[in-house]
């Protein structure tokens, strides 16, 4: 990647006067991020989100309502896997609602990092010809995630609703004020990580085939399909070093009242998200430089 400046234009007798706007220069070896241009390009990032929904939906059927039927076939699934035929506990909670509101936030962690993880490969037509800051891409690949959050986020309301009318479960709509953080949160941290996936697939191009593969494992890995409570104490240190836990048990914890989160917990997750946004963001500075000669 080059770092630009602004240059005079040049005056000749007999000559016409030609003016650059800008002239591109090499970096050198140490990364560098400029968030200044970053910010002076911001309506292309809103261009690449408006670009990034009407193609999804330009072809489709159902639209907007795939986001809907995604986290209730997922839940449905495992409501009859880990619910009926596993058993396993929920906290007190009924066992749809509970899984739902795992699904739909690990459902947006996993669209920011696996849809950063190819940022390169997938617009290297368009890095090769136009010049613009190539984080764009990633931020308005977060962005374009909030769509399908906000989307399944609503159902998530409604069948809490519909539990809490019932009687079958506690709704503390003031929990809903904590939501914007912890989503703030987990596009940092899917974007962090899809970077450093994005800069590694500049060199080891199999290792997009690995990450749908590794995120399956992950969410396993994650209170998802059973609660932080139900880990055995010598296992629960794993959980310190896995930063989608934090989120995913505060949302439960306040909207539905079940056991709070550890302050460890959450402090071991934020320095771990804020160590991979640091690196993603400096590995992906270096890979720019040369993405378009080994892409």
């Amino acid at each position: 990647m080059t770092d630009h400046k602004e240059i005079p234009p040049f005056h000749s007798e007999g000559q016409i006067e030609e003016q650059w706007d800008v002239i591109i220069e090499p970096r050198g070896k140490i990364a560098h991020i400029d968030f200044a241009s970053v910010w002076r390009y911001r309506d292309l990032i809103w261009m690449f989100f408006k670009r990034d929904f009407i193609t999804f939906y330009k072809q489709t059927v159902l639209g907007p309502l795939w986001y809907l039927i995604q986290p209730i076939v997922t839940a449905t699934t495992y409501y009859v896997v880990f619910g009926k035929i596993a058993n396993l506990s929920t906290n007190g909670l009924p066992p749809f609602l509970f899984y739902i509101s795992g699904i739909v936030l690990w459902s947006y962690f996993s669209a920011c990092l696996t849809n950063n993880s190819e940022v390169f490969s997938k617009n290297s037509s368009l890095f090769s010809k136009v010049y613009f800051p190539r984080l764009v891409v990633p931020i308005s690949v977060a962005m374009s995630g909030l769509v399908a959050l906000a989307i399944q986020f609503l159902l998530l309301i409604l069948v809490s609703t519909i539990f809490a009318i019932q009687g079958t479960a506690p709704l503390n709509l003031l929990g809903l004020l904590y939501i914007p953080l912890l989503v703030l949160y987990i596009a940092v941290l899917g974007m962090g990580t899809g970077l450093i996936v994005s800069a590694m697939t500049v060199r080891f191009r199999d290792l997009v085939f690995a990450v749908g593969f590794a995120t399956q494992l992950w969410m396993y890995a994650t209170p998802v399909v059973y609660p932080f409570g139900q880990i055995p104490e010598r296992y629960q240190w794993f959980y310190y070093l896995n930063p989608m836990t934090s989120p995913i048990e505060t949302l439960r914890s306040t909207l539905y009242g079940a056991p709070a989160v550890k302050t460890e917990i959450w402090i071991s997750n934020l320095a771990i998200t804020a160590a991979l946004l640091v690196a993603g963001l400096v590995l992906f500075s270096k890979a720019e430089s040369n993405a378009m000669d080994t892409v």
